[in-house]
């Protein structure tokens, strides 16, 4: 199946065949299937961050021990994978310079 190119922001999470605004962060190739998997983990990560924010109404449980934060945490560096994986190269090389992806090419 063909790729086509699609406008990514990572903030709003929005994934958008239409440049407008600010939602050209990143610059991927992806085809319909590849599209809905990007969509399903950023609804994860939104889940997450809705937990998140519950949980910061309780000031004695630390970030670093919260099962919640883990999972966004997961859920950012799955995105950024596949970002990068369909990325053009600018988006590969923002994604790179980041420093959050152990081996990118694997």
């Amino acid at each position: 199946m063909d790729r086509e190119k699609y406008y990514v922001s990572l903030g709003t999470q929005e994934i958008s065949r239409l440049k407008a605004f600010n939602n050209e962060d990143f610059i991927i190739y992806a085809t319909p299937e590849e599209v809905i998997e990007l969509r399903e983990l950023f609804d994860e990560m939104y889940d997450a961050d809705r937990g998140a924010f519950w949980r910061a109404h309780v000031p004695i449980r630390e970030y670093h021990n919260d099962e919640v934060n883990d999972v966004f945490d997961d859920g950012l560096i799955h995105v950024l994978q596949m970002l990068y994986r369909l990325g053009d190269d600018q988006t590969r090389e923002h994604i790179a310079s980041m420093g959050v992806l152990e081996n990118p090419d694997d």
